[in-house]
């Protein structure tokens, strides 16, 4: 089993801001008034109503970008500060923050006393790279605080950070130039500098806040994460260790603290035992049955850990992490039913993607493709902020089925909805290849590639297809070895850099590197190409031998098919 435990319980998940549900959105279209679905039907010009009404007919139809386009231009329109939100909250949870954006700036001009409002503006300003209009956003919600604004800037930790912005510390820095001597303002850098990665200026700002307010276990807790994000866990576990054991009755954050430390170091038994003592103190705390639960479930106790995730149902901690865990469990029990029903349970939360990805792929398996295709689209109806995921799910699910027009086109929304996700953008390409749409194909793995210069996965993809595809082998070779350099332990990538001194002629070298690659990978695809490679070198025998392995590993792969058919057809 892999593990599933992140060591992220500082960390806050992405896309948890407000707890407007955009659901109310779509429900305040559906029930417009007659008269206005009317007039927009005779096309009433400048009609702010119109403009909604197309909204939720272009999200009828999975046009998002033109659902979140029609609700700002009502906002446009509109006098009203509730059309402005709302179009705000639509585009932001579809994803689409420059159109959210423009409507923020809107609801703040309509609502400037709105901190709801700032707040989205200050956020997006920042998402979208003006990170000095971000500035001067979150300056003006600081001095409208009742709070002190050193004390403040804390609570604005995840609404800067959730952007992965690269300005995110940068401006967080400038943000509490005015309260250097504040702890809560150096604690707040801090946690910013820890989530941009930048794990000793994390640690420099929590030691100064630990001198501004000396024993404050938040602090001395970032200090610890410092250590361990900077990559040092045993002095990570060693500074923690004296925050437990320094004092008579330690504080249980402590322990859960070290738990996590001494799972990172691959002391499981340790970190059950901290967690069993925080229970032992305090039975039934959320956090520490929830702590065991995952403990349990990557030691493979599945046992002990779907007890555990139910006790953290009971308590009323995170429900949804546990069902998802839960579907988890039945899932490696081979009892698909149980695990369906846990999954659809799962409708929020960093879980929320993989649960209903799952149930479609289940639904597939289980031979209900179009049951995993209707799925998807009532759960993007329910749960819209997860609708262009669920469109490229649909798209991955038909590519399954051999609905290769239908996945194309959900392909073709998602690359436009989502025009820096590299994995949508490869996965359309490789669809128009199964398609024969060669140099459609081409184009958009040139594309990825430009876009992506530094990507192993972009340039491995186009240098394989031109290796494999086409003449342009000279080419392929250098985009290739550019991305063995980038990543040089894929075998996925060793794979086509064999298959590339193959097509230069070079076997021996050929040979060597798929060789190595077959080892690390048993592979179907490498398989075929040690195949091809052992042929042409004359050592039939070894490539017959070799056949018949891979064969039997993979008997209904259709490469290796094709090559048997090709090389040996009297064995067939």
């Amino acid at each position: 089993m892999t593990s599933d435990l992140m060591l992220t319980s500082w960390k806050s998940s992405n896309r948890k801001w407000f707890a407007y549900d955009l659901a109310a959105v779509i429900l305040l279209v559906a029930s417009l008034p007659a008269n206005v679905a009317q007039a927009a039907e005779n096309g009433t010009p400048g009609s702010a109503s119109a403009h909604i009404v197309q909204s939720e007919m272009a999200a009828e139809e999975a046009d998002y970008r033109l659902a979140a386009l029609e609700y700002r231009k009502a906002a446009e329109i509109s006098n009203s500060d509730e059309t402005a939100r709302q179009a705000t909250i639509l585009a932001y949870n579809y994803g689409f923050t420059d159109e959210a954006l423009l409507a923020a700036r809107r609801w703040s001009k309509l609502a400037p006393n709105s901190d709801d409002a700032l707040l989205y503006l200050a956020q997006l300003q920042l998402w979208n790279g003006d990170w000095r209009n971000s500035e001067k956003s979150f300056k003006n919600l600081l001095k409208r605080s009742d709070q002190p604004p050193a004390d403040r800037l804390v609570s604005l930790v995840p609404y800067i950070t959730q952007t992965g912005s690269e300005h995110a510390n940068k401006l967080m820095s400038r943000l509490v130039k005015p309260y250097e001597s504040s702890a809560s303002a150096q604690y707040a850098a801090g946690l910013v500098a820890l989530e941009s990665g930048e794990a000793g200026a994390a640690g420099k700002r929590a030691r100064r806040a630990l001198e501004l307010q000396p024993d404050w276990l938040s602090a001395q807790l970032l200090v610890a994460r410092s250590l361990l994000m900077g990559g040092d866990v045993q002095a990570a576990i060693e500074y923690t260790e004296h925050l437990v054991g320094d004092v008579f009755d330690p504080p249980q954050e402590a322990r859960l603290e070290l738990a996590l430390m001494y799972l990172a170091a691959s002391r499981d038994d340790d970190a059950l035992s901290q967690v069993n003592q925080v229970l032992m103190e305090q039975p039934g705390r959320p956090d520490a049955q929830r702590l065991l639960a995952l403990i349990n479930f990557q030691l493979n106790n599945l046992d002990l850990a779907e007890s555990d995730f139910q006790d953290v149902i009971a308590s009323g901690g995170n429900r949804e992490e546990a069902f998802y865990y839960l579907g988890r469990i039945a899932d490696y029990r081979e009892d698909y039913g149980q695990a369906i029903r846990f999954y659809l349970r799962v409708d929020s939360g960093a879980n929320a993607v993989t649960a209903q990805r799952r149930v479609g792929g289940l639904l597939l398996q289980m031979g209900k493709g179009e049951k995993a295709l209707e799925h998807f689209d009532n759960f993007a109806r329910q749960r819209p902020v997860y609708a262009v995921d669920m469109l490229q799910a649909k798209a991955q699910v038909n590519v399954a089925l051999g609905n290769y027009p239908e996945a194309l086109q959900s392909y073709e929304k998602v690359v436009q909805f989502r025009p820096d996700d590299e994995a949508a953008l490869l996965s359309k390409a490789d669809l128009l290849l199964r398609m024969q749409r060669l140099n459609d194909s081409i184009v958009d793995f040139r594309a990825a590639a430009k876009r992506w210069p530094n990507s192993a996965n972009s340039l491995n993809a186009l240098g394989y297809t031109l290796a494999d595809r086409t003449n342009e082998v000279k080419e392929a070779h250098r985009l290739i070895e550019k991305a063995l350099q980038l990543s040089p332990d894929s075998p996925a990538i060793m794979d086509s850099y064999g298959w590339v001194l193959f097509r230069q002629g070079r076997y021996e070298e050929s040979l060597a590197i798929l060789e190595r690659a077959y080892t690390m990978m048993k592979d179907p695809e490498i398989a075929a190409h040690l195949v091809e490679v052992l042929w042409q070198m004359e050592r039939k025998e070894d490539a017959k031998t070799l056949m018949e392995e891979a064969s039997g590993s993979s008997p209904d792969n259709d490469k290796l098919q094709s090559l048997r058919n090709r090389l040996f057809p009297n064995d067939s």
